[in-house]
Protein backbone atom coordinates (compact mmCIF):
# COMPACT_ATOMS: atom_id res chain seq x y z
CA UNK A 1 0.00 0.00 0.00
CA UNK A 2 1.49 3.41 -1.01
CA UNK A 3 1.01 5.09 2.39
CA UNK A 4 2.75 2.25 4.20
CA UNK A 5 5.53 2.21 1.60
CA UNK A 6 6.01 5.93 2.22
CA UNK A 7 6.04 5.22 5.95
CA UNK A 8 8.77 2.64 5.49
CA UNK A 9 10.81 5.04 3.35
CA UNK A 10 10.57 7.79 5.98
CA UNK A 11 11.80 5.42 8.68
CA UNK A 12 15.27 5.81 7.15
CA UNK A 13 15.45 9.43 8.35
CA UNK A 14 17.34 9.79 11.67
CA UNK A 15 15.23 11.13 14.54
CA UNK A 16 17.01 14.12 16.19
CA UNK A 17 14.76 14.03 19.28
CA UNK A 18 15.57 12.51 22.66
CA UNK A 19 13.83 9.24 23.43
CA UNK A 20 12.21 10.68 26.55
CA UNK A 21 8.74 12.10 26.01
CA UNK A 22 8.28 11.00 22.39
CA UNK A 23 4.63 10.15 21.68
CA UNK A 24 4.75 9.75 17.93
CA UNK A 25 7.29 8.16 15.61
CA UNK A 26 9.15 10.55 13.34
CA UNK A 27 8.13 8.53 10.27
CA UNK A 28 4.47 8.74 11.27
CA UNK A 29 4.54 12.53 11.72
CA UNK A 30 6.23 13.10 8.38
CA UNK A 31 3.99 10.61 6.61
CA UNK A 32 0.90 12.40 7.89
CA UNK A 33 2.25 15.74 6.64
CA UNK A 34 3.05 14.31 3.22
CA UNK A 35 -0.44 12.82 2.91
CA UNK A 36 -1.98 16.16 3.86
CA UNK A 37 0.19 17.92 1.28
CA UNK A 38 -0.80 15.44 -1.41
CA UNK A 39 -4.43 16.12 -0.49
CA UNK A 40 -3.94 19.79 -1.37
CA UNK A 41 -3.15 21.39 1.99
CA UNK A 42 -0.81 24.36 1.53
CA UNK A 43 -0.30 25.51 5.12
CA UNK A 44 0.80 23.78 8.30
CA UNK A 45 -2.43 24.75 10.06
CA UNK A 46 -4.45 23.36 7.16
CA UNK A 47 -2.49 20.11 7.25
CA UNK A 48 -3.03 19.82 11.01
CA UNK A 49 -6.80 20.20 10.64
CA UNK A 50 -6.92 17.81 7.68
CA UNK A 51 -5.17 15.14 9.77
CA UNK A 52 -7.40 15.74 12.81
CA UNK A 53 -10.59 15.35 10.77
CA UNK A 54 -9.35 11.94 9.59
CA UNK A 55 -7.89 10.80 12.91
CA UNK A 56 -10.02 7.65 13.15
CA UNK A 57 -9.24 6.27 9.70
CA UNK A 58 -5.57 7.27 9.91
CA UNK A 59 -5.17 5.61 13.31
CA UNK A 60 -6.71 2.41 11.94
CA UNK A 61 -4.58 2.53 8.82
CA UNK A 62 -1.32 2.98 10.72
CA UNK A 63 -2.28 0.59 13.52
CA UNK A 64 -2.25 3.23 16.27
CA UNK A 65 -3.71 2.48 19.70
CA UNK A 66 -5.17 5.98 20.11
CA UNK A 67 -6.86 8.34 17.69
CA UNK A 68 -5.51 11.68 18.94
CA UNK A 69 -3.14 13.25 16.43
CA UNK A 70 -0.12 15.58 16.89
CA UNK A 71 -0.71 19.30 17.41
CA UNK A 72 0.59 21.95 15.03
CA UNK A 73 3.54 22.83 17.28
CA UNK A 74 4.74 19.21 17.12
CA UNK A 75 4.88 19.38 13.33
CA UNK A 76 6.59 22.75 13.47
CA UNK A 77 9.29 21.54 15.89
CA UNK A 78 9.92 18.39 13.87
CA UNK A 79 10.33 20.26 10.58
CA UNK A 80 12.76 22.66 12.23
CA UNK A 81 14.89 19.88 13.70
CA UNK A 82 15.26 17.35 10.86
CA UNK A 83 17.76 17.41 8.00
CA UNK A 84 15.74 18.99 5.17
CA UNK A 85 18.16 17.90 2.44
CA UNK A 86 18.02 14.27 3.55
CA UNK A 87 14.22 14.41 3.71
CA UNK A 88 14.07 15.83 0.16
CA UNK A 89 16.30 13.02 -1.09
CA UNK A 90 14.18 10.33 0.58
CA UNK A 91 10.92 11.72 -0.79
CA UNK A 92 12.34 12.23 -4.27
CA UNK A 93 13.64 8.66 -4.39
CA UNK A 94 10.31 7.28 -3.17
CA UNK A 95 8.09 9.18 -5.61
CA UNK A 96 10.36 8.59 -8.61
CA UNK A 97 10.41 4.85 -7.84
CA UNK A 98 6.65 4.82 -7.24
CA UNK A 99 5.98 6.51 -10.60
CA UNK A 100 8.39 4.20 -12.40
CA UNK A 101 6.77 1.11 -10.91
CA UNK A 102 3.29 2.32 -11.80
CA UNK A 103 4.37 2.65 -15.43
CA UNK A 104 6.81 -0.22 -15.73
CA UNK A 105 5.61 -2.83 -13.25
CA UNK A 106 8.60 -4.88 -12.20
CA UNK A 107 10.97 -2.94 -14.46
CA UNK A 108 11.53 0.34 -12.58
CA UNK A 109 14.82 1.16 -14.26
CA UNK A 110 13.10 3.17 -16.99
CA UNK A 111 9.84 4.98 -17.50
CA UNK A 112 7.49 3.99 -20.29
CA UNK A 113 5.15 6.09 -22.36
CA UNK A 114 1.50 4.97 -22.56
CA UNK A 115 2.19 3.10 -25.79
CA UNK A 116 4.97 1.10 -24.11
CA UNK A 117 7.95 2.78 -25.78
CA UNK A 118 10.97 3.87 -23.75
CA UNK A 119 10.81 7.45 -22.44
CA UNK A 120 13.92 9.13 -21.03
CA UNK A 121 13.50 10.73 -17.62
CA UNK A 122 13.55 14.50 -18.10
CA UNK A 123 14.79 17.04 -15.57
CA UNK A 124 13.98 20.75 -15.70
CA UNK A 125 16.53 22.90 -13.86
CA UNK A 126 15.75 26.52 -13.09
CA UNK A 127 16.55 29.24 -10.58
CA UNK A 128 14.18 31.69 -8.88
CA UNK A 129 14.50 34.50 -6.35
CA UNK A 130 12.37 33.72 -3.29
CA UNK A 131 11.02 37.16 -2.51
CA UNK A 132 9.31 37.97 0.79
CA UNK A 133 11.23 35.13 2.46
CA UNK A 134 13.81 37.31 4.18
CA UNK A 135 14.26 40.80 5.62
CA UNK A 136 17.67 41.05 3.97
CA UNK A 137 18.25 43.43 1.08
CA UNK A 138 18.85 40.58 -1.36
CA UNK A 139 16.29 37.72 -1.48
CA UNK A 140 17.33 34.08 -1.35
CA UNK A 141 18.01 32.73 -4.84
CA UNK A 142 17.21 29.03 -5.13
CA UNK A 143 18.17 26.56 -7.85
CA UNK A 144 15.71 23.67 -8.25
CA UNK A 145 15.69 20.40 -10.15
CA UNK A 146 12.26 19.11 -11.20
CA UNK A 147 11.53 15.59 -12.51
CA UNK A 148 9.02 16.20 -15.31
CA UNK A 149 7.70 12.64 -15.57
CA UNK A 150 6.85 12.27 -11.87
CA UNK A 151 6.15 15.87 -10.87
CA UNK A 152 8.79 15.62 -8.13
CA UNK A 153 11.30 18.30 -7.13
CA UNK A 154 14.47 16.26 -6.67
CA UNK A 155 16.53 18.92 -4.95
CA UNK A 156 16.87 22.59 -4.03
CA UNK A 157 20.15 24.46 -3.66
CA UNK A 158 20.61 28.04 -2.47
CA UNK A 159 22.84 30.18 -4.68
CA UNK A 160 25.26 32.01 -2.41
CA UNK A 161 25.62 35.81 -2.39
CA UNK A 162 28.87 35.91 -4.36
CA UNK A 163 27.91 33.02 -6.62
CA UNK A 164 25.75 32.57 -9.71
CA UNK A 165 23.62 29.70 -11.03
CA UNK A 166 26.29 28.40 -13.39
CA UNK A 167 28.90 27.81 -10.68
CA UNK A 168 26.25 26.60 -8.20
CA UNK A 169 24.96 23.96 -10.64
CA UNK A 170 28.32 22.49 -11.66
CA UNK A 171 29.01 20.42 -8.47
CA UNK A 172 25.39 19.20 -8.42
CA UNK A 173 25.67 17.47 -11.79
CA UNK A 174 26.85 13.97 -10.87
CA UNK A 175 26.33 10.60 -12.64
CA UNK A 176 23.38 9.73 -10.39
CA UNK A 177 21.53 12.85 -11.56
CA UNK A 178 22.61 13.12 -15.19
CA UNK A 179 23.19 9.64 -16.60
CA UNK A 180 20.39 8.53 -18.92
CA UNK A 181 18.39 11.72 -18.40
CA UNK A 182 17.51 14.76 -20.50
CA UNK A 183 18.28 18.10 -18.83
CA UNK A 184 16.37 21.19 -19.95
CA UNK A 185 17.81 24.52 -18.81
CA UNK A 186 17.35 28.19 -19.64
CA UNK A 187 19.64 30.31 -21.80
CA UNK A 188 21.94 31.25 -18.90
CA UNK A 189 23.30 27.69 -18.89
CA UNK A 190 24.08 27.61 -22.60
CA UNK A 191 27.78 27.20 -21.88
CA UNK A 192 30.33 24.93 -23.55
CA UNK A 193 31.65 23.64 -20.22
CA UNK A 194 28.20 22.56 -19.05
CA UNK A 195 27.47 20.79 -22.35
CA UNK A 196 30.77 18.94 -22.11
CA UNK A 197 30.03 17.94 -18.50
CA UNK A 198 26.56 16.58 -19.32
CA UNK A 199 27.91 14.73 -22.34
CA UNK A 200 30.76 13.23 -20.27
CA UNK A 201 28.26 12.02 -17.65
CA UNK A 202 26.23 10.27 -20.40
CA UNK A 203 23.25 12.57 -20.23
CA UNK A 204 21.46 14.76 -22.78
CA UNK A 205 20.53 18.42 -22.82
CA UNK A 206 18.02 20.79 -24.41
CA UNK A 207 19.28 24.38 -24.31
CA UNK A 208 18.05 27.74 -25.56
CA UNK A 209 20.28 30.20 -27.45
CA UNK A 210 19.59 33.85 -26.66
CA UNK A 211 21.58 37.08 -26.62
CA UNK A 212 24.17 35.67 -24.19
CA UNK A 213 25.24 33.48 -27.14
CA UNK A 214 24.46 35.91 -29.96
CA UNK A 215 26.61 34.20 -32.60
CA UNK A 216 25.14 30.78 -31.81
CA UNK A 217 21.61 32.19 -31.99
CA UNK A 218 22.30 33.93 -35.31
CA UNK A 219 23.79 30.78 -36.87
CA UNK A 220 20.74 28.71 -35.92
CA UNK A 221 18.34 31.41 -37.13
CA UNK A 222 20.13 31.60 -40.50
CA UNK A 223 19.57 27.89 -41.10
CA UNK A 224 15.80 28.13 -40.66
CA UNK A 225 15.50 31.35 -42.66
CA UNK A 226 17.38 29.84 -45.63
CA UNK A 227 14.85 28.24 -47.99
CA UNK A 228 17.40 26.52 -50.23
CA UNK A 229 18.77 23.54 -48.19
CA UNK A 230 17.59 19.95 -48.50
CA UNK A 231 14.91 19.57 -45.83
CA UNK A 232 14.36 15.84 -46.06
CA UNK A 233 15.96 15.30 -42.64
CA UNK A 234 14.04 18.14 -41.00
CA UNK A 235 11.10 17.43 -38.69
CA UNK A 236 8.12 19.60 -37.84
CA UNK A 237 5.18 19.41 -35.44
CA UNK A 238 2.59 21.75 -33.92
CA UNK A 239 0.04 21.88 -31.11
CA UNK A 240 -2.90 24.04 -30.06
CA UNK A 241 -3.72 24.56 -26.38
CA UNK A 242 -6.65 26.44 -24.86
CA UNK A 243 -6.74 27.30 -21.18
CA UNK A 244 -6.45 30.10 -18.60
CA UNK A 245 -8.21 32.46 -21.00
CA UNK A 246 -5.60 31.96 -23.73
CA UNK A 247 -5.27 30.10 -27.03
CA UNK A 248 -1.68 29.07 -27.71
CA UNK A 249 -0.24 27.72 -30.94
CA UNK A 250 3.24 26.18 -30.92
CA UNK A 251 5.18 25.06 -33.97
CA UNK A 252 8.65 23.53 -33.87
CA UNK A 253 11.12 22.68 -36.62
CA UNK A 254 14.24 20.57 -35.98
CA UNK A 255 17.27 20.20 -38.23
CA UNK A 256 20.55 18.22 -38.07
CA UNK A 257 22.25 20.48 -40.63
CA UNK A 258 24.56 22.24 -38.14
CA UNK A 259 25.82 19.15 -36.32
CA UNK A 260 29.21 19.16 -38.03
CA UNK A 261 29.56 22.95 -37.73
CA UNK A 262 28.81 23.00 -33.99
CA UNK A 263 30.29 19.60 -33.12
CA UNK A 264 33.71 20.83 -31.98
CA UNK A 265 32.43 23.47 -29.57
CA UNK A 266 29.15 21.92 -28.40
CA UNK A 267 29.75 18.28 -27.54
CA UNK A 268 27.13 15.69 -28.43
CA UNK A 269 24.89 18.00 -30.48
CA UNK A 270 22.33 16.16 -32.64
CA UNK A 271 19.87 18.85 -33.71
CA UNK A 272 19.04 22.54 -33.64
CA UNK A 273 15.48 23.79 -33.45
CA UNK A 274 13.24 26.78 -34.05
CA UNK A 275 10.19 27.08 -31.77
CA UNK A 276 7.48 29.58 -32.59
CA UNK A 277 4.77 30.44 -30.06
CA UNK A 278 1.69 32.56 -30.75
CA UNK A 279 -0.61 33.31 -27.81
CA UNK A 280 -4.00 35.01 -28.12
CA UNK A 281 -5.75 36.39 -25.05
CA UNK A 282 -9.37 35.41 -25.67
CA UNK A 283 -10.97 38.24 -23.72
CA UNK A 284 -9.04 41.09 -25.34
CA UNK A 285 -7.84 39.53 -28.58
CA UNK A 286 -4.24 40.61 -27.83
CA UNK A 287 -1.56 38.58 -29.58
CA UNK A 288 1.90 37.68 -28.27
CA UNK A 289 4.39 36.15 -30.68
CA UNK A 290 7.76 34.64 -29.75
CA UNK A 291 10.45 32.73 -31.63
CA UNK A 292 13.04 30.71 -29.69
CA UNK A 293 16.15 28.96 -31.02
CA UNK A 294 18.16 26.19 -29.39
CA UNK A 295 19.96 22.90 -29.73
CA UNK A 296 19.98 19.48 -28.12
CA UNK A 297 21.78 16.16 -27.96
CA UNK A 298 18.82 13.77 -28.26
CA UNK A 299 18.79 11.93 -31.61
CA UNK A 300 15.83 12.47 -33.94
CA UNK A 301 13.09 9.85 -33.81
CA UNK A 302 10.50 8.76 -36.33
CA UNK A 303 7.56 10.61 -34.74
CA UNK A 304 8.21 14.32 -34.13
CA UNK A 305 5.48 14.81 -31.48
CA UNK A 306 7.33 12.36 -29.20
CA UNK A 307 10.64 14.10 -29.66
CA UNK A 308 12.26 15.20 -26.39
CA UNK A 309 12.77 18.72 -27.68
CA UNK A 310 9.12 18.90 -28.70
CA UNK A 311 7.93 17.47 -25.39
CA UNK A 312 9.79 20.15 -23.49
CA UNK A 313 9.52 23.26 -25.62
CA UNK A 314 6.21 22.74 -27.36
CA UNK A 315 3.99 20.59 -25.20
CA UNK A 316 4.94 22.23 -21.89
CA UNK A 317 6.10 25.53 -23.27
CA UNK A 318 9.16 25.25 -21.05
CA UNK A 319 9.18 24.67 -17.30
CA UNK A 320 9.83 27.15 -14.53
CA UNK A 321 10.11 26.25 -10.87
CA UNK A 322 8.06 28.48 -8.59
CA UNK A 323 8.91 29.46 -5.02
CA UNK A 324 7.04 26.50 -3.55
CA UNK A 325 8.94 23.93 -5.61
CA UNK A 326 6.14 23.42 -8.12
CA UNK A 327 6.31 23.70 -11.87
CA UNK A 328 4.67 26.45 -13.86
Amino acid sequence: MPAMSLYKALQQLPDPRRAQGKRYELALILCLLVLAKLAGQKTLSGATEWIRHRASSLAEHFGLQREDMPCQMTYCNILAAIDGKQLDDLLATFFVRWEAQSRCGKEPSRLLTPDGSADHAQLAIDGKALRATSLQAHPVHQLSCYDVATGTVLWHANVQAKQHEISALKPLLCPAVVQGRILSLDAMHTQRALCAQVHRLEGDYVLIAKDNQATLKADIADVFEDRTPDRRQWQEAETWDKGHGRLEHRQITCSPDLNEWFGKDWQGIEQVFRLERTVRTLKTGDLHHEVVYGRETVSPCAKPPHHACWDWCATTGGLKIDSTGGAT
